[in-house]
């Protein structure tokens, strides 16, 4: 019971941080964050197969297999996100 008070401590701390330092971030550093958090997410992916991969029981496998899922869908996302903020920088025409 302990460690799930700690761990849900530190997700609040964890969200309530990013929330305050997303919210400070200036417009021109948006895409070199995004292409930063993709980086974090792979490792996330990674994480989560390995959680997936090696846990016992079929709570933990789906756990594993929500987190993957979750994961992937950020990654993919923030390339999209990325590349579109990207491409508002190229010149008309090419």
């Amino acid at each position: 019971m302990e460690i799930l008070v700690l761990l849900l401590f530190v997700f609040v701390l964890a969200a309530f941080l990013g929330f305050e330092l997303i919210q400070k971030v200036p417009s021109q550093l948006h895409t070199p964050l995004m292409s930063g958090s993709n980086a974090i997410s792979g490792i996330t992916v990674v994480g989560a197969l390995i959680a997936a991969g090696s846990l016992d029981g079929g709570l933990g496998k789906w756990l594993g297999f929500a987190a993957l899922v979750l994961a992937s869908i950020n990654v993919v996302g923030g390339y999209l996100v990325t590349d579109r903020m990207l491409g508002m920088f190229k010149k008309k025409g090419k």
